[in-house]
């Protein structure tokens, strides 16, 4: 039997399997955090940059509260100044295909160009990969991906095993690169949108094949089909 979390100051209270998932990751900002450790871990700073709109007490709180929920470690280090980082345990990572999910949803009901109140972070889509890529098995790749005018990145996705992983950092050998402008990346991932300005170096068919897999663009043209 895995760890059972203490109940929250106010839980569902409901003898159920999704009341109690939402008992623990429910909360405002949760799923965001564990998309955004899905890279690897990161600092409390790192954490604030990532997730524009959250205050430094309700990110202290809610990492408090992953922690003591088996949602998160936290590691110090022995450094001046502190260091502290937080990393994803096996059960938060588990919810990536949850996420994906969440995400495809988000594609099909609630997408659109950016709103002007929205800030425009690539890395928060690509960081969804892991859960919403799935290529065929037999597919062992990397592709590296590059916001040009993006002071952070750049991002590795690696497909293995019909999994994919995401870092943010610099491949050390990648089968594809995929690189743009923001504005760019932008189009690629708009609803009407196209790859067409970005530019793709080295094996184009795979790298196309999970680009607009992240971008849902092969599911969205066969859904137009059907319906035509």
């Amino acid at each position: 039997m895995p760890h059972v979390p203490p109940p929250k100051r106010h839980p569902y209270d409901q003898w159920s399997p999704d009341a109690r998932a939402l008992d623990v990751v429910g909360d405002k900002w949760t799923l965001l955090i564990v998309r955004d450790l899905a890279a690897g871990p990161r600092r409390f700073v790192e954490l604030q940059r990532v997730l524009p709109g959250i205050s430094t007490e309700q990110l202290r709180s809610r990492l408090n509260r992953m922690v003591a929920d088996g949602m998160l470690t936290r590691r110090r280090y022995r450094e001046v100044p502190p260091r502290v980082e937080y990393e994803l345990t096996e059960r938060a990572y588990a919810l990536m295909p949850v996420i994906g999910e969440v995400a495809r949803w988000g594609y099909d009901w609630v997408w659109s160009s950016p709103r002007a109140s929205e800030r425009v972070d690539l890395g928060a889509i690509f960081r969804v990969a892991p859960g919403l890529l799935k290529p065929p098995a037999d597919i062992n790749a990397t592709i590296s991906l590059i916001v040009e005018d993006d002071e952070h990145g750049p991002y590795t996705l690696i497909a293995d095993g019909g999994k994919v992983t995401v870092q943010e950092a610099e491949a050390e050998r990648a089968d594809a690169t995929i690189s743009g402008s923001r504005d760019a990346w932008v189009v690629a991932f708009a609803p009407d949108g196209g790859l067409g300005q970005l530019r793709i170096e080295g094996d184009r068919r795979l790298a196309t094949q999970l680009l607009e897999g992240l971008a849902l663009r092969t599911e969205q043209l066969a859904r137009a089909t059907r319906a035509a």
